[in-house]
Order: structure tokens, then sequence, then C-alpha cells
């Protein structure tokens, strides 16, 4: 048994509600959304924004398409009321766009807030107090009757004041706050309360919005929770039913699309799910699920980025590397097998162009979001295909299957090694590092004639410091270079892979020949040559083949003198 508490806490109560629907039904289309990073975000943070910084990301949050903004508490701070009153006064609110302001069911407060509204269109009035048996015992030592009346004395009061305000056209919003804490038959009985008093119509609806304030249980209990208070709710079609997710399970995601699914009609949320404690619901993450099924999410994150940037630049708060769909390592895979399947995948892509794209392991394409495309890295976990994909796509090599498992296997040593990951430059370098050989033996120069059935090469090398100077001949200009170096040098090996593309485009591109030759031993060695002229790429990729042989033959002749000399050592001492 654990020796942490678990014993001083009692589940969260479940809702017996065998009608509920929500399991079997889809989410088809976006929600309302709201944002609600300038007041809730902002609220949380350590350094809250200063008046340049929520300008900017007022302004961004318009360019990502939101229609709704929780601008801020215009009562409870000189900053919130100046905010207010700048976007009013310098014409910084699109037509389109409705702004939202949050206030207590408080007299003062609500006057200064109705104050901060003068000369706005149209504006969301947003009031709240909390409701949960927690709050009414500890926090105001209040009666559920006594609460009730908060609410509807606060929204009377609203009602009355917005005649001070005619030009501004007020949807009005109420919160419950600890919905989720909150028993549900008495959260039904304080919003029904609220709407009597507010008498919307089915042409001047309003909000009842069901906060998750802290997150208590998993989320099919908050979808049940939304679907029963639908279904006993009078009047819905005067109502939209609004979500305002918190974190602090870790299921805001799950809870809010379960209760989108249960029928509300709006969400709460903020970029990268910043806010009180574990945050808010993450609209990010949410809009690109949408995404990710064919569903227009009605929002702009087609430069994520971007968008992450003046969000960590504003809230000082990083976005974590892990972050779905944003983060930096997301779209990024370690594991062989993964990075195999991602190769694959994306080969298949392009050679069908597809209508859908259907990638292992991405669910969406990272361009779609203008991201910079780095779908493999290296480690000691990754595979042989993770390093020929990286050496395709950003050094255009495309390396044949057995020297990819050869070199695979160097790669990985190295990474076990320094424990750390393989940068591309380290992983391009030690290619060429490996195959790319110009010593012991040299070419000078070389001089091809064709005759008529053959032909005919001239050869000079350098090998231990000598110029040897050879001819050759073949059916091809390959097999007669071959046979210049097997008849010089008395190699006996055969020709087992030959391949070769172009670095580029055009009469100047670089052609690269892969050679792999195998010794009567079973060993193999491959080489690159990289040249303007594509018949010297290939002797230069056969000469690299043959010095890895020569090197290979050197290590093992000091490996044998190393033997011969322990022995004698051995026999000398005994």
């Amino acid at each position: 048994m654990t020796k942490m508490s678990f014993n001083k806490y009692k589940p969260h109560p479940i809702l017996d509600f065998p009608e509920r629907t929500w399991p079997s039904k889809t989410i088809t289309k976006a929600p309302i959304w709201c944002s609600v990073d300038l007041r809730d975000g902002n609220q949380s943070l350590i350094e809250p924004m200063n008046l340049a910084e929520k300008f900017k990301f007022y302004q961004k949050l318009l360019k990502i398409g939101f229609k709704e903004i929780e601008v801020g508490f215009p009562a409870a701070a000189a900053v919130e009321y100046e905010f207010m009153r700048f976007l009013i006064e310098d014409n910084q609110i699109p037509e389109e766009v409705n702004i939202q302001v949050l206030c207590q069911a408080r007299e003062m407060l609500i006057e200064k807030t109705i104050s901060s509204l003068k000369g706005a269109k149209k504006a969301i009035f947003h009031l709240y107090n909390s409701t949960s048996k927690t709050q009414r015992d500890v926090v105001f030592k209040k009666s559920k009757k006594e609460i009730m009346a908060i609410a509807v004395e606060g929204t009377r009061f609203v009602k009355e004041q917005i005649k001070k305000i005619p030009e501004t056209k007020i949807t009005y919003q109420y919160s419950p706050e600890s919905f989720t804490q909150t028993e549900l038959d008495y959260a039904l009985e304080v919003c029904e309360a609220v709407v009597d008093v507010w008498q919307p119509t089915t042409q001047s609806k309003m909000i009842l919005n069901l906060p998750a304030t802290v997150e208590v249980s998993t989320p099919n209990v908050y979808a049940d929770s939304i679907e029963w208070f639908l279904n006993n709710l009078k009047n819905r079609e005067t109502i939209i039913l609004s979500l305002h997710p918190h974190n602090d399970r870790g299921t805001a995601t799950a809870a809010t699309e379960l209760a989108l699914m249960a029928g509300a009609d709006r969400v709460e949320g903020t970029l990268f799910g910043n806010g009180e404690r574990t945050g808010n619901v993450d609209l990010v993450t949410l809009a690109l699920n949408l995404f990710s099924q064919g569903i227009d999410p009605e929002l702009d994150f087609s430069n994520i980025d971007d968008i992450k940037n003046l969000t960590e630049e504003c809230n000082k708060l990083p976005v974590g590397k892990r972050h779905p769909y944003v983060g930096d390592l997301v779209f990024t895979a370690f594991s062989g097998s993964h990075q195999d399947a991602i190769s694959k995948g994306m080969k298949r892509m392009s050679e069908q162009k597809s209508e859908f794209w259907d990638v292992p392991y991405l669910p969406i394409n990272p361009e779609d979001l203008n991201r910079k495309y780095e779908p493999i890295r290296i480690n000691s976990q990754s595979g042989k295909g993770g390093v020929a994909y990286i050496l395709d796509k950003k050094y255009n090599l495309k390396i044949p299957r057995k020297m990819t498992i050869e070199f695979g296997k160097q790669i990985q040593m190295i990474s076990e090694k320094t424990g750390t990951e393989v940068s591309p430059d380290k992983i391009h370098n030690t290619f060429l590092n490996y195959y790319y050989h110009e010593t012991p033996l040299k070419l000078k120069e070389f001089q091809l004639n064709r005759g008529t059935e053959e032909v005919f090469c001239e050869v000079i090398f350098y090998f231990d410091s000598k110029t040897h100077k050879v001819q050759g001949k073949g059916s091809g200009a390959i097999d007669s270079f071959i046979h210049c170096i097997k008849k010089e040098f008395l190699l006996e090996f055969k020709t087992t892979d030959y391949q070769q593309h172009t670095l580029g485009i055009g009469s100047a591109a670089t052609g690269v020949c892969y050679f792999e030759i195998s010794f009567p031993d079973e060993n193999f060695y491959y080489g690159v040559g990289m040249h303007s002229d594509t018949t010297k790429a290939s002797f230069l990729a056969i000469i690299s083949a043959v010095n890895r042989y020569f090197l290979n033959r050197n290590r093992k002749s000091k490996v044998e003198v190393s033997v011969g000399f322990l022995r004698k050592v051995k026999n000398f001492c005994s």
C-alpha cells in the first residue's frame, strides 16, 4: 500500500443519468470561440501584461479570427479600465467582434464596468458569483437562498444600469462559478432564476456559462452534467450554453470535446492553455483537433510559430516542447521504427499525391501550420531509416538500402558513445568521412577512348607516394577503369551495387555516385564520389570503395602484428 494519504480524499459523485445521448454524438462544426487570454490568462501571469503587451496580444487574437474576446476586468484595476477605454475611444474594435468584460455581482463593480463600456457598439457583460457548497460554507458563509439572491440581484442591477449606455447592445452572460462543485439541481435553479430576471428571447439570447473552475471529475461526468442541464433547462432556445473548463486533472480538452458532444454551443479558453493553476482549456489544441478531423476550426493557426512566439513574449512563459501540434518536438521522431514509418509514409504521399493526408505518427501535416519540417532527429534510440531520411531531405543524398543499414550502425555507435543527439551536420560529415576517401589511392587524371566494341581507359594514379600510369579496357567506362585498378594493384573484387543521382538541377549540378565492391572473403565496401562530371563521380566512388578496403586491410594487419607480439611476450614470460 502506498504511503500517500489517499484516505483523506473522497471521489466526486457521479450523475445517475441513463438518458445520456452524447456518447453516440460527433462534433461536426466549430463552437463559438471566446478567448479569455487578456483576462483569465493575464491574471494568472507572474508578470501581468502591460497596456502595450495587451494590445499586441489583442491584435493577434483578431488576426487569428476570434469574434469574442474577454478583454479584461475593468473594475478590478486601473490598467484594465484604461485598456477598455482605449479600445473604444481609438476605434479598435472591428464591427464583427464582441468584446467581453468580467464583473463580480457587486453593485459598485457593476457601475464601474458599465462606465467602461460607454461608446461601445456592442459588448458581452459577464457576471459571476460562486455557488459551490464549499464556497458557500467556507468563503461566504451564506445559505443557498442568499447565494441565489446575489446572482438575481446582480442581474437585476446590470439590467437597470445598461440603460445608461443605450448606444451599446449588451449580451448578458452569467456564470455560476465552480459549477462542477455545485449541486446540479441547485446550479440549474440559480441559472433559471437569473434567466427569469433577464428575459432573453430567441432574437436576443443570453449566455449561460458553466465553468469547470476546478476540474474535479472525469470528462464523462462533465459531459453528463451539461446534457442533464440542457435537458432540464426551460426555454433552451433562448440560451447560448457556454463552457469554461480548467485543466486541474489534465483532461480539459477531453472534457470540452465531450461537453460539446453533449450539446454545448460555446467555449472559453486561452491560447496554449495558460491560466490559473494548471491552466484553462487550450483553444489551439481544440481547434487543431477539429482541423485534423476535416472540420473548419474557424480560427487561423496557419502560422503557428508566430503565434507561439508572441504568446511567449507577452506571457513570459514558455510553451512546452511536447505541446500538441505546437511544441518543438511534436513533429519529431527519435524511435527507429517511427522514423522508418514516417519516411515510408512521406514517400508514398509524394508518389501517390493523395487527396487526404495519411502518414504514420503524424496526425496532420506540419506544413499546414507553417512549421519547419523536422520529423526525424537522431539519438541512440534511432534507426537506420531516420539517418537515411535526414541525408535525403537535408542534403539530397539518396543512399542505397544496404548502405543505409551499414551507416545507421555507425551513427548509433556515435550516439551511444556521447549519450546525446546527433545533429544533421554531424551525420553528414560522418557520412563523408566514412565513405569518401581520396587516399591512399588517388586519382590524378584519366582519358577514355571509345572503340567499336570496347572502351579503352588510360589512368594516372598516386599510390604510396608513387605515380602509376595504367591502361585498361572494358565494355564501358566503369568496366575499363576497374580493369586498370585490378591489373595494377592485383585486386580481385566484384561490383555488387552501383547507383547515381544529381544534387541540384541543370548542367552544373553535382553528380553523386554510390559504388559497392565485394571481395572473395565476403567483405563489401561502399564508396561515394561527387563531381559535376558523372563519369568522374563514378570513378571517385570506386576509388573510395577501394581505399576503404586498403584502410581496413591496414587496420587488420596492425591487429595481427599486435596479437603476434603479445603471443611472443607471453611465451617469453612463461
